[in-house]
């Protein structure tokens, strides 16, 4: 059962999420507002692991400039907790345009899995530096727009898809920056647990995701976002080296 909520954050977090890089500045109706909540049901195999939230809570002030705050938290249910507890918190802040990150946090608890992650972003050198329960790394270069990998999520909503699409962005964990893409295979109509949608199904491109897709020799990876103006995931499946799991929606709120 080990890595089954961590699986499904990376699935959700740096799967499709894209856009052309080094975009200018967004300038249409932005599709999520603070008060958005989408609430996601996990499944390893044919069992149900746990839930995942993504909220957009009210703005901020970040560096005294005025910032989006993105919440992300997955935990394992009851009686998944004996063999992994998960309860998972990571923390996005943009500037207000939604051009690029500016701050990034990720905590985690539970038996030998304690970290407490910063990432800080310097725009003026372009750097981002990590840091972990209070060690911090050497800054690292990041292209320009970089996203962090929560945030990259919400930047990819701005944009509209369409079949045959390619899409790429920078993503950065403080660690690391690549560039991620992705590929619009289709239009779908999908059944999930909070309804019916037509969607494009997004395939994504497993090179830089390490973990356990690095593992898998045949990893899948495939997700259903909504083909309307919000672009929010509905379904997402997954095949790897500890076997296939899905997500669904359950719930989403704010989304008016």
């Amino acid at each position: 059962m080990a890595g089954i909520l961590k699986t499904f954050a990376i699935f959700l977090l740096f799967s499709i999420w894209g856009f052309e890089l080094c975009n200018p500045a967004y300038a249409g109706e932005i599709p999520f507002q603070p008060g958005e909540k989408l609430v996601f049901r996990v499944k390893w195999q044919f069992i149900k692991a746990g839930e995942a939230v993504l909220e957009v809570l009210p703005i901020e002030k970040v560096n005294g400039m005025k910032a989006y705050h993105f919440v992300m938290t997955a935990k394992t249910y009851p009686y998944i907790d004996p063999f992994y507890k998960v309860r998972d918190r990571i923390e996005s802040y943009t500037d207000i345009g939604m051009n690029r990150s500016v701050l990034y946090k990720k905590r985690k608890t539970g038996v030998g899995r304690k970290k407490d992650i910063t990432v800080r972003f310097d725009w003026e050198n372009r750097e981002a530096e990590y840091s972990n329960l209070g060690k911090t790394r050497k800054p690292i270069a990041i292209l320009p727009g970089s996203y962090d990998p929560l945030s990259v999520f919400y930047a990819f909503r701005l944009h509209e898809l369409k079949v045959g699409k390619e899409i790429q962005v920078p993503v950065t964990d403080g660690k690391t920056c690549v560039l991620g893409k992705a590929r619009v295979l289709k239009k779908e109509r999908v059944h999930a647990i909070s309804g019916i949608y037509d969607t494009y199904l997004v395939e994504p491109d497993l090179e830089h995701l390490g973990g356990v897709f690095e593992k898998s020799k045949d990893a899948e990876l495939r997700v259903w976002v909504t083909a309307d103006a919000r672009r929010i995931p509905v379904k997402m499946k997954s095949k790897v080296v500890i076997g296939s799991f899905t997500s669904e929606l359950i719930s989403a709120k704010g989304i008016e």
